[in-house]
């Protein structure tokens, strides 16, 4: 049986067991007896955090339950809110250069297309 944390009012948050079916139910506190509601310890990680991992943190919770669909309107919203002048570096993704895009053809009649990811493999 897993083990969920629970607060009391007077005497504070305290551990107890439960089955999983049972876990949101009150229990009561071992030294008053009065009903105490379930509480979720948040790890302190995660208030360290930096701000850019806790947005993909939470980009990636969102996705699980709602995952985004690729859609005619979505694409045309996507593409109006980066409706902009792409100067150079601007790296927002929607019609700017891929920078080292062009093949490049080896000795051996291979062709590779080098690019800021050397880690990718081309085909």
């Amino acid at each position: 049986m897993p083990v969920y944390d629970y607060r009391c009012q007077q005497h504070g948050v305290f551990s107890d067991l439960a089955t999983m079916d049972n876990s949101a139910n009150p229990v009561d506190c071992p030294v008053c007896g009065e009903a105490s509601a379930r509480v979720i310890m948040m790890s302190p990680e995660l208030f360290d955090m930096a701000p850019s991992n806790r947005k993909a943190h939470e980009r990636n919770e969102r996705s699980r339950e709602a995952p985004m669909f690729s859609t005619p309107q979505s694409r045309a919203e996507k593409q109006a809110r980066h409706a902009h002048d792409h100067k150079s570096g601007c790296g927002c993704g929607s019609d700017a250069p891929i920078r080292g895009s062009k093949a490049v053809y080896m000795p051996d009649g291979s062709k590779i297309f080098p690019s800021a990811r050397p880690w990718m493999i081309s085909h």
